[in-house]
């Protein structure tokens, strides 16, 4: 996996807890930590963006948010699980793997300053 694939599996994984911060946050420390989460993604999502083509990384970046967030209100703040919602996700995950597979390098080259 080349880095810019690992960027974007890293900025959904912050994407999943500034989501969930957004909801929970009671406190000063907890709304700092969503805002760094925000700032961690989204620039994680620009620097793979550089690499891969935009359409896809945003498409990839919030398929697996959104598995993620889904995943994670079942598994931590007991929301109900139901078996159509994990279809759903199965069968968003599996487009998101299908954009991965087709998706490769941008044409645009990098700038370099």
């Amino acid at each position: 996996m080349n880095r810019s694939w690992m960027f974007i599996i890293i900025g959904a994984l912050f994407e999943v807890m500034w989501v969930i911060g957004f909801k929970h946050a009671d406190n000063a420390l907890a709304w700092t930590g969503t805002v760094a989460a925000v700032i961690i993604s989204f620039y994680l999502i620009i620097v793979a963006s550089t690499k891969l083509p935009v359409g896809t990384v945003y498409a990839v970046f919030t398929g697996l948010g959104t598995a993620g967030t889904v995943l994670a209100e079942m598994m931590l703040f007991d929301e109900p699980v139901k078996m159509v919602k994990l279809l759903l996700i199965a069968l968003l995950l599996a487009g998101v793997l299908g954009l991965k597979l087709v998706g490769g390098a941008s044409k645009t080259k990098e700038v370099s300053e």
